[in-house]
This record gives C-alpha cells, structure tokens and sequence, in this order.
C-alpha cells in the first residue's frame, strides 16, 4: 500500500465492513475501504488593517485611463518570477472603489494574480459618493483602469472579505469561523466558491469570508474548513480543490 505523507492522499484503507455481518444483508465485501475520507483545512490568517486608498490615491479621472497604484498601508511592491512588476496584499483579499461624491459611475478594471499565480481579473461598477467591494480575492495587482471620467475624486484600496485558499461550494463546508481568540463561533459573512465559468463579473473561485468586525493586523482567523474526497481522496482534481480556471 503507498504511503504519502502530505495528508492530502494517505492510500487504500482495508476494511471487515460488509463481510457477512448480521442484519446487512450480506452485502458484498469493501476490501476497498470506504474512502475517498475527507480532511479539515484549518486557514490561519491575521489580516491587516483595510484602508480606501492604498492601491490607489485620490484622483479624478479625466478619461478612459490606467491609474497609479502604489503600495500604501498593507500592500508590498514586489517583482514576480517573471519579471512583472505587482503589488501584493498582505493576504488574498477584494479590492473596493470609493467614488467620493457624486459625479459619473464608471467601471473600474482590476487586473492582478490569486495566491495560486492564476492570472485574473476584475471589473467593479463604481457608485457615486460610495464604496464599492469587489468579489474575487486578489493576491497580487498589476493594474486598475478606469472607463471613462468620473467628475469626482476617486480612490481604490483593500476590503474586509478575505479570499479562501481551498475552494467551498457551500456554507454547510465552513465547520467553524473563529475570530479575535473568542472560543464562540463567528457569524461571519461567507460566500462560497462561483462555479460558473469564470468572467470579470463572476465571484470569487474559491469563496470568501467576511469577519464580524474589522481586521487590524492582531485579530487572528481561524476557519475550519471540510474538504470533500474530490479534493484530497485519489481523484481530485485542481478544480475540485482550488476552483474554477480564474478569468
């Protein structure tokens, strides 16, 4: 029997289950076990504090245009194995638009890569005199452009919705949200995993999960999170544990 050590496949279980036991109606045998088994994947994260204005600063656009993007509170320039300059979050997090006053909606495009170094990209509609959090949780941000002018001073920083790094489809897959060193449960935001094809428009791939109250850099996270045997038994797959191909 293989052994691996990673946790993620630990090979074929035998088992007696189904061997002539009474009242089972003698099933045939499972020599095979009863996997795939699932796992628990306990994401740790200590999340900086969100700021509006720490990939981009205050600016009126003028016109369809890029903008600017610094490395403000929580954001490190840093040059990736290829070559391309970016600008990496402390942890896989969305990106919000803050249209200061009112003026023009426009769309505002994010372009960046996830945890994983799956290029992405994401379009947020502004709205005027208001924040606006996008829905895929960014690792890295190469640009943001604007579609057009916007009449009104606008700037683009980080949000509280913190990005998964195993993908869950559903709510009942998060076992415990633990929050702040509190041994009660958290009742926080979660948004599983977007199936669908992914677009600029689409969710987050993997899910999401948005704490009570703010991150400051000293509030830890601790999320439980159940993995299916199509992410860790014998036939996962790379969708299954880390979603959909990211668009």
């Amino acid at each position: 029997m293989p052994q691996f050590d990673d946790d993620l496949f630990l090979g074929v279980a035998v088992t007696n289950m189904g061997t002539a036991q009474p009242g089972l109606g003698n099933p045939s045998p499972m020599t095979e076990g009863v996997g795939p088994l699932g796992r628990i994947y306990v994401w740790d994260t200590v999340p900086a504090t969100k700021a509006a204005n720490n990939l981009v600063t205050t600016v009126t656009p003028t016109g369809a245009q890029a903008l600017t993007v610094v490395a403000g509170a929580g954001v490190t320039a840093v040059t990736r194995a290829d070559g391309t300059s970016a600008f990496q979050l402390d942890v896989p997090r969305a990106v919000s638009v803050t249209q200061v006053a009112a003026g023009t909606a426009r769309n505002f495009t994010v372009t960046g890569f996830d945890f994983y170094g799956q290029p992405m990209s994401e379009v947020i509609a502004s709205v005027a005199g208001s924040t606006v959090n996008g829905k895929k949780a960014f690792h890295q941000i190469t640009g943001v452009s604007v579609s057009g002018a916007t009449t009104t001073a606008v700037t683009v920083g980080t949000s509280d919705i913190l990005g998964c790094p195993v993908r869950f489809t559903d709510r009942g897959y998060i076992a415990r949200v633990g929050w702040n060193n509190t041994l009660a449960a958290d009742a926080a935001t979660v948004t599983p995993a977007d199936t669908a094809t992914a677009t600029t428009t689409t969710g987050d791939v993997r899910g999401t999960v948005l704490p009570t109250s703010a991150p400051d850099g000293t509030r830890r996270l601790v999320v439980a999170v159940l993995l299916t045997g199509l992410q860790c038994g014998p036939n996962s797959t790379r969708a299954g544990a880390l979603g959909v191909t990211q668009a």
